[in-house]
């Protein structure tokens, strides 16, 4: 009995066939909603595509047009794009007669007068001062008042540096210089004035005076030349 409930309950509530393909059917249809949705807003940004790639033909061959406006035809003359042997002008030379030409830019021409930034003296390095003798200006005059000359100015404000004998002189004293230099050259110098030669025969002659350790009675000591560790054989409990 619980086997057979147990299938009933799940077909009907938990796995109910009709629900599910009632679900599916749902989704099928919504599937072909967004697809038709899709399709259309694919063929709407294509044809957008198109239509602004026109335009941008349209304004370039426009631009053309203006730039070579003067190969239209005249009165007298026929144009490159009316050839007498055509039936009809090109599709050109009608865009010549409907567009103006295109203007020319003005070139700016830079006043003499005006000053830039780098114009102006800085401290960095002094300036040069012309010898010639300048122009007076055109309908100028001396503007009153106790002024001096800018050159004058200019001098005064870049003359080199010159620093007075207090300033230019040291602190300490040429004895007590002197004595820094000496202590200096003394820390500089050897300790001992007996120079070692190794490849000459200065030390042939000279006798070797042995070390007190090395001239003692017992001789010198086998640590370190023969042996490395100390041997006691008394203190060995076996022979080996």
């Amino acid at each position: 009995i619980q086997k057979r409930w147990r299938g009933y309950y799940v077909r009907k509530y938990i796995h109910n066939y009709y629900a599910l393909k009632k679900y599916l059917e749902a989704i099928s249809v919504n599937n072909e909603i967004v697809r038709n949705e899709l399709q259309e807003y694919a063929e709407m940004k294509e044809n957008e595509d198109k239509r602004k790639d026109l335009e941008k033909k349209e304004k370039e061959k426009k631009y053309q047009a203006r730039k070579m406006h003067y190969l239209l035809s005249t009165e007298q003359i026929a144009g490159i794009y009316n050839s007498p042997f055509r039936k009809s002008p090109d599709p050109m030379e009608l865009l010549l007669r409907k567009s103006k030409p295109l203007s020319h830019r003005r070139q700016q021409i830079k006043s003499p007068f005006a000053y830039e930034l780098h114009d102006w003296p800085t401290c960095r390095r002094p300036p040069t001062f012309s010898t010639a003798q300048l122009l007076p200006p055109i309908g100028g005059q001396k503007p009153q008042g106790p002024f001096r000359d800018t050159a004058e100015v200019l001098r005064q404000r870049y003359k080199p540096l010159e620093p007075t004998l207090r300033v230019a002189a040291s602190i300490n004293s040429p004895l007590e210089k002197a004595r820094e230099e000496m202590k200096k050259e003394e820390w500089r110098n050897r300790i001992h004035d007996n120079e070692f030669l190794p490849f000459s025969l200065y030390h042939k002659n000279e006798k070797y005076d042995p070390s007190i350790r090395r001239s003692g009675k017992y001789g010198q000591e086998t640590y370190g030349i023969k042996h490395f560790r100390e041997v006691q054989p008394k203190k060995w409990v076996t022979d080996k």
